[in-house]
């Protein structure tokens, strides 16, 4: 049953073609035939090595839609500024406590935050978060004062995305129930994100290919020389 599901999906899709965002969103939407709300995914190959320092493509993105998934974020804070995260709509908030459940293994969050006073605590929680990719930055707003902020923004629908070893960057950008106008523009916010990223050190074709796909569908190949004019 599910090999012909994947194989209806697959009908008609042409792999050397190159689609237009609005025809790309299009076949997702259409092709969509499973029981739960596929998340519609974004691949980047950048032309970039990652390797050298000034090649690294880091940063986060509001997506104007959301991204249709809820987000569990974990703070370190104390005093006011734990009750500002609680109140924001935090998951987790904690100091010295949340730092022996992350040693423990318990960690039921997506997203950290932490005030620039508890990196102390959380910086020795690297070699267990960093993995993750949860360690909290300040470059990603995810070390900061103003919790409150970052704990709405976090649930708002920002995206947190990193190159791969390989230049590839991924990310979720919306929901297959999302309508077309929704999709197209979180992706050209998320690709106009990556745009102003280019680091100094890139040389030659900085964005080389972009495709599109649904959690079980078929990838389709974005058009790149007309994805930031549409």
């Amino acid at each position: 049953m599910t090999g012909k599901r994947i194989k209806k999906a697959y009908e008609g899709i042409d792999a050397t073609k190159f689609y237009s965002l609005q025809d790309a969103v299009k076949e997702i939407k259409s092709r969509s035939k499973t029981k739960f709300d596929e998340t519609v995914e974004i691949a980047m190959n950048l032309g970039i090595d990652p390797k050298h320092a000034d090649q690294n493509v880091r940063g986060v993105v509001s997506l104007p839609a959301g991204t249709g998934k809820s987000v569990r974020v974990a703070v370190f804070a104390k005093g006011d500024k734990a009750e500002a995260a609680k109140k924001a709509g935090a998951d987790i908030v904690g100091a010295d406590d949340l730092a022996e459940l992350v040693q423990a293994g318990k960690m039921d969050f997506d997203r950290v935050i932490a005030t620039p006073d508890m990196m102390v605590t959380v910086g020795k929680l690297g070699k267990v978060l960093g993995p993750r990719g949860l360690m909290p930055n300040p470059k990603l707003g995810t070390v900061t004062a103003d919790v409150a902020e970052a704990v709405k923004a976090a649930k708002g629908g920002q995206v947190e995305f990193r190159a791969e070893k390989a230049g590839i960057i991924q990310a979720g950008v919306g929901k297959v129930s999302f309508s077309e106008a929704d999709l197209v523009n979180n992706v050209k916010a998320f690709v106009n994100a990556i745009t102003k990223a280019k680091p100094a050190g890139a040389k030659g074709t900085y964005i080389q290919k972009v495709s599109l796909a649904s959690t079980m569908g078929p990838g389709l190949k974005l058009d790149v020389a007309t994805l930031a004019a549409e």
